[in-house]
């Protein structure tokens, strides 16, 4: 009776056809893919020859994206540029050479200056772009340097995906004039950070001069 007061005429509430709705998608299956990469890993290399050119853009953009999130989400950034900023750097107080930890490429640089118009300085680019500006920083920190000198100090964090290309360029200023002394080049191949070439700029220019 109270059904049929409430209905519609002509409608049987309890007995109506529910409304229509839109198929719910295939849930797509990569089971068996994933695991044959993961007990095989250099199936990758075979699986990758096998795709089109607009399949590997894709999965290219994709597998840096995910080793971005990954290294955003999964590590303790705090924690990491805490621990650069207490061993990272040298009697210099220049920074060491990037290294991996856990899911980042951490990488110190300084100046240090120890009178007015001169410095020393050692800092990374990135796919060409000075570290700072670069797209691939994650999270970058910057002190004031400990002691009398002047300058600072810097910590930033990236993620190591697939031919990242860094160059860590060390050099100085005189009577206003800067100059490079030496470039150390690295690529990041299968999650390792591998150096590929060292430039020592300062060497090439003092055989120039002579």
């Amino acid at each position: 009776m109270i059904f049929a007061m409430n209905a519609r005429p002509g409608v049987d509430p309890v007995s109506a056809d529910p409304p229509e709705t839109s198929p719910s998608p295939k849930r797509r299956r990569y089971g068996t893919i994933v695991r044959h990469l993961t007990e095989v890993p250099e199936a990758a290399v075979e699986l990758a020859t096998k795709l089109d050119d607009t399949v590997i853009v894709h999965l290219a953009a994709a597998l840096h994206d995910e080793t971005r999130r990954r290294a955003v989400e999964q590590g303790d950034q705090q924690a990491v540029i805490d621990a650069a900023f207490e061993e990272a750097f040298g009697r210099d107080g220049l920074g060491v050479l990037p290294y991996l930890e856990g899911p980042y490429i951490v990488c110190p640089g300084a100046m240090v200056s120890k009178r007015r118009g001169s410095h020393t300085c050692r800092f990374v680019s990135v796919n060409d772009v000075w570290i700072w500006d670069a797209h691939e920083l994650i999270h970058e920190e910057k002190r004031s340097n400990p002691g009398t000198h002047d300058g600072f100090r810097a910590v930033a964090l990236l993620a190591p995906t697939e031919g990242l290309e860094l160059d860590v360029v060390s050099g100085r200023q005189r009577q206003g004039q800067h100059q490079v002394d030496l470039v150390v080049s690295y690529v990041v191949r299968r999650g390792e950070l591998v150096e590929v070439s060292q430039r020592d700029v300062a060497a090439a220019r003092a055989h120039a001069n002579r």
